[in-house]
C-alpha cells in the first residue's frame, strides 16, 4: 500500500521502519525534519507537510497527546483537508475518547474513513515488529488497514466497529500496567525495609505466579532503580490517567485506584521525574519508607532525592 506515517518518536520510527520492511511505500512527516531524514535510507520518502503525507491510500499517525493529533488532524492542511475521499486514517496514537469520537465523524464528514489502532509494547517491540494492535472501527475500514497492522504487530484484536472502544481499551490496559509498577514498588519497599534483597525478591515472584511481561518489563527497572532513558516517559503516563479518569466520569464509572495513580504520577512530576520513565512511581514508596536512592539509578537521584528528605 501507498502510506503516509506522521509523529517519527520512539514508536513510530520503528513502525514506519517495519512497514518498509515489509514492502509498503512509506512517505513520512515528522515536525523534526531529522527523524524523517533517517527513514531515507532505507526508501521512505519525505513529505514536506502533513497534506504530502496523504496522498496515498492511508496515513498513520503516531502523536504524544491529544493536542498534537487534533492540530496534525483538524487545522487548515491537515489530514481532514488533504486524505482523498474514502481515504483512511489510522490513529495509533494514546488519545482521549472523546477525541477519538470527533475524528470519527470528522472523517465521515468529509467521506474519510478513521480507524484506532492504539498499540501495547514498548519501543523496542515496535522496532521489532512485535506489537499487539488493538483496532477499532467499521468493518471495512479495519479490513483495509489489517496488512498494516500486520506489518507492524505480532498480533491485532479487533474490539468494536466504534473506534473510540479502542482507545478506552488501550486507556484501561495502561491503567492496569501503571496499578502493577505501583503494587510491584509498594511490596519491594516493603521487603527491602525488612532486610530482603529486592533483585531476589523479583525473581522470586516471576519463577513463581507473577511472569507476566509487565513484571518481567518493569520489575528489573525497579529493583535498580533503572528509569533513564525513559522508554515511556512519567509525563506520558499522567496523561494517560488523567484521560481514563475523564473517560470514567463520563461512563459514571468510579476507578479509587486511578484517582490514587494521578496522585502518584504528580508526585513525581513536581519532584522533578519529568524526563524519567513512567516506572519511576514505582520508587515512591521505598521513598516514603525512608529508603535509600540506589547508587546506580542513572540520575534518579538527582530527580527525586528530594521525596527521601
Amino acid at each position: 500500500m501507498n502510506v503516509g506515517f506522521i509523529g517519527l518518536g520512539h514508536m513510530g520510527a520503528g513502525m514506519a521502519m517495519n512497514l518498509l520492511n515489509a514492502g509498503h511505500d512509506v512517505t513520512v512527516y515528522n515536525r523534526t525534519r531529522k527523524k524523517a531524514e533517517a527513514l531515507l535510507q532505507h526508501g521512505a520518502r519525505i513529505a514536506n507537510t502533513i497534506a504530502d503525507a496523504c496522498r496515498g491510500d492511508a496515513v498513520f499517525t503516531m502523536l504524544a497527546d491529544d493536542a498534537a493529533l487534533e492540530f496534525v488532524t483538524l487545522e487548515d492542511g491537515g489530514i481532514v483537508d488533504s486524505l482523498a475521499a474514502g481515504g483512511l486514517h489510522i490513529s495509533s496514537s494514546t488519545i482521549s475518547v472523546a477525541l477519538s469520537e470527533y475524528l470519527t465523524h470528522a472523517h465521515a464528514h468529509a467521506g474519510q474513513r478513521f480507524v484506532a489502532g492504539p498499540v501495547l509494547g514498548r519501543p523496542d517491540v515496535a522496532a521489532a515488529g512485535r506489537l499487539f494492535v488493538i483496532a477499532a472501527g467499521e468493518r471495512c475500514a479495519v479490513n483495509a488497514a489489517l496488512p498494516l497492522f500486520d506489518a507492524i504487530g505480532h498480533k491485532t484484536f479487533v474490539v468494536s466497529e466504534d473506534p473510540k472502544a479502542a482507545n478506552l481499551v488501550k486507556l484501561s490496559a495502561n491503567f492496569l500496567m501503571a496499578s502493577v509498577i505501583e503494587s510491584l514498588g509498594e511490596a519491594m519497599a516493603l521487603v527491602a525495609k525488612g532486610g530482603v534483597d529486592r533483585q531476589q525478591y523479583l525473581e522470586l515472584l516471576i519463577a513463581t505466579l507473577f511472569g507476566a511481561p509487565v513484571y518481567t518489563t518493569y520489575g528489573p527497572l525497579i529493583a535498580a532503580d533503572k528509569f533513564s532513558p525513559p522508554g515511556f516517559a512519567a509525563p506520558l503516563g499522567q496523561k494517560d490517567i488523567r484521560l481514563l479518569l475523564a473517560a470514567a466520569e463520563n461512563l459514571l464509572v468510579p476507578l479509587p485506584l486511578a484517582s490514587l495513580l494521578r496522585d502518584r504520577f504528580l508526585t513525581l512530576l513536581a519532584h522533578g521525574g519529568e524526563t524519567l520513565d513512567w516506572s519511576a512511581i514505582g520508587s515512591l514508596a521505598a521513598r516514603d519508607a525512608g529508603g535509600q536512592v540506589n547508587a546506580a539509578s542513572d540520575g534518579v537521584a538527582g530527580s527525586v532525592a528530594g521525596l527521601a528528605a
